[in-house]
């Protein structure tokens, strides 16, 4: 995604990475790989259990990419990490762009 950044820009998607490390592990993640998109904090690891991301030990997360829409309703959810491609064409074909 921070590759293809300037066309999801285009599309009025926003990116976020979120991830129960602290915010100084954060910092210094964003740093290494170049980040151009926020990466938020979920310590407590609410929203990784809200969006089922846990894995069974409760701790680590299992890479989950959601879309959601603007009223807040999921419209794609995968686990991996799916293509740019896939991602902006499903964004696409939700805005009626395709």
């Amino acid at each position: 995604m921070r590759d293809d950044k300037q066309h999801f820009d285009k599309l009025n998607a926003v990116i976020y990475g979120i991830n129960p490390s602290p915010v100084d592990a954060h910092a210094r993640y964003v740093e290494q790989l170049n980040l151009n998109f926020p990466l938020l904090s979920d310590g407590d690891r609410s929203i990784t259990s809200s969006f089922q991301c846990l894995k069974e030990n409760g701790t680590s997360v299992e890479r989950t990419v959601y879309i959601i829409d603007a009223k807040g309703i999921i419209r794609f959810a995968q686990r991996g990490m799916p293509s740019d491609d896939v991602l902006l064409e499903v964004i696409k074909r939700l805005e009626g762009k395709t």
